[in-house]
Order: structure tokens, then C-alpha cells, then sequence
């Protein structure tokens, strides 16, 4: 028993030495092209670039393989600070991808929802929860506001509104005090 527990320790330690060396020594460049370019893209991994999603999409990007223009939610702001990270020349953007739209969140009615989970399966960024046979709902926090979810639900509950704005406290107002 003892001898059985021993070896276990010992392969676990072994496993886990080998899981924290590779991931100390495969984790990407922050420095590289393609971390340059991912992170100036709006990451709601939408896939509308033709790509399953941004980093992707940064990786054909710097091969050279597509375009700095196949993203709609980055709109004409991004394609320019892509054109200025990569030293080319800004293009339109592609208008047969999408248009570019406003901040978005998806919001579930829960007197419709069936409980399908067919779009916590669509999700890229896992922001729905629920259970089958049970009501779902949105985090707003992680919702990118994709559309992904809304094709795949078979009674259109999934509805996109405008991203709330986030609360900001109000600044306080300066006491001036007169001296006597």
C-alpha cells in the first residue's frame, strides 16, 4: 500500500515538473508580431473575419495569409492602428464580412428559454451558464456580444441590446475653504 502511494507521488510529481517546464518554455513571445497584432484586435472571437477567432486571425494576418480589413467589430479604427503596427497602408474595410456595430451584450428571456444548452455550446467565450432542461442567462461581463448564440437557439429567446455602460462614481466637488 505504502509502496503503491509512493509511486504515485512519484509520477504526479513527475507529470506536474514536466507540465510547469512546458509551460514556462512554450508560452508565446508577449514581444512577437502575432501578440502585437492579437492584442490590437477586439477579441470578441466572432469568428466574422473568417477566422475561428482573433489570435487566429493575428496569426494569418502576420503570415501574410489575410488582410487587416476582414474584421468588422474593430470597424475603420482598427484596420488604421493594424496599418500603422504593420507600416502599410490602411485599407476600407471589408464590407462583405459584417458591419461594424456598436458595443453589444446578449440577453436571454427566461420565459422562453427551453433549457437546449445550444447556446452555452455556441458560445467562444463560455459567458452563458445554465443546464439542460434548465433557464440560462448571460454574463455581461464576458459576453463580446458575438451573435454567435443566437443562430443555434430554436426559440429565439437570445436578444443583443447596447452594452450597458459601466458604473463610474460620480467625482466629489472640491470644498474650498476661506481663510479668516
Amino acid at each position: 500500500m505504502m509502496a503503491a502511494a509512493l509511486t504515485m507521488l512519484l509520477l504526479l510529481s513527475a507529470i506536474g515538473g514536466g507540465l510547469l517546464w512546458a509551460g514556462q518554455r512554450l508560452r508565446p513571445d508577449a514581444d512577437s508580431l502575432i501578440e502585437q497584432i492579437n492584442q490590437q484586435l477586439p477579441q470578441t472571437q466572432c469568428a466574422q473575419c473568417g477566422y475561428p477567432g482573433c489570435r487566429p486571425y493575428a496569426q494569418a494576418i502576420a503570415d501574410g495569409e489575410a488582410g487587416i480589413n476582414q474584421c468588422p467589430p474593430g470597424g475603420e479604427e482598427g484596420v488604421q492602428v493594424l496599418a500603422d503596427l504593420l507600416g502599410v497602408a490602411p485599407e476600407p474595410l471589408d464590407a462583405s464580412r459584417g458591419e461594424t456595430k456598436p458595443p453589444l451584450v446578449a440577453l436571454i428571456d427566461e420565459d422562453r428559454c427551453i433549457g437546449c444548452t445550444l447556446c452555452i455550446q455556441a458560445c467562444p467565450v463560455d459567458a452563458i451558464l445554465g443546464a439542460a432542461r434548465q433557464m440560462h442567462t448571460v454574463i455581461a461581463a464576458e459576453c463580446t456580444g458575438c451573435e454567435l448564440c443566437l443562430a443555434p437557439c430554436p426559440v429565439d429567446c437570445i436578444d443583443l441590446i447596447d452594452r450597458p455602460r459601466p458604473y463610474v462614481a460620480p467625482r466629489p466637488i472640491p470644498i474650498r475653504v476661506r481663510a479668516a
